[in-house]
């Protein structure tokens, strides 16, 4: 088949111990899925999930060694980084139990989920979607991707951020409301999931605000870290 423009290239991340990509389909986020990430956003209790998307061309790649550059966006004065787990679907699916749900995850990253905070509160209060808060280009680094097999323990891992050597933020994934195969049971209950989702599963308390010129270094225990720099 013809096209009256090129297609833009396969957005896709790169797996630790081969030269094989993961190819995006598409980026799911669950919201306030730590009780005190829940907390310091004015909510409390194990709410039941909910969540947002990004483009997957929102994805900004950090390999090992290297650091990602991220462009500070516009309309914003504002820009708030949270550290996420983010786990990488190989199998797709409807209605997945809990139980079965180990058996599509193809594997694991760290990943920022960058907010436009004012963004957000402002839409919050004016009642209307706040996809612009969440959704702008460069707005999802990610490392590259852990097979599950070589992140056995991810369940207790801890999951930590530093701006310019300076802790922000630090956690454990154990302490998730809704835990791995929970999220992906609610999930497929709302979508039909794909081979090539990525799923951001929550931040932990700390989420604050950073200006051009900062350094993010994130890392989750066993997986590739990511340091990202605002320009």
């Amino acid at each position: 088949m013809s096209y009256v423009f090129t297609p833009a290239p396969v957005v896709s991340v790169p797996v630790t111990g081969s030269a094989l990509g993961f190819p995006v389909h598409r980026i799911y986020c669950v919201g306030r899925n730590y009780e005190e990430h829940a907390k310091e956003m004015g909510f409390s209790g194990r709410e039941a999930p909910f969540f947002f998307m990004k483009p997957a061309d929102a994805v900004l790649v950090v390999k090992p060694g290297e650091t990602g550059s991220m462009p500070y966006p516009s309309l914003t004065k504002s820009l708030h980084h949270e550290i996420e787990l983010v786990v990488a679907l190989g199998k797709g699916g409807k209605n997945i139990k809990a139980a079965d749900a180990h058996k599509h995850i193809f594997g694991y990253a760290v990943g920022l989920d960058m907010t436009r905070r004012d963004l957000q509160n402002e839409m919050k209060k004016l009642g209307r979607p706040w996809s612009i808060s969440k959704g702008f280009d460069y707005s999802a680094p990610i490392g590259m991707i852990t097979p599950a097999a070589d992140a056995p323990d991810i369940a207790s891992a801890e999951i930590l951020l530093q701006v310019n050597g300076q802790q922000r933020q630090r956690s454990q994934i154990s302490k998730l409301i809704w835990n791995i195969s929970e999220v992906i049971e609610h999930l497929s209950a709302a979508w039909e999931l794909q081979s090539g989702d990525l799923i951001y599963t929550g931040t932990p308390e700390g989420v604050a605000a950073v200006v051009s010129g900062d350094s993010m270094s994130a890392g989750i225990t066993g997986l590739q870290s990511i340091t990202v720099a605002v320009v």
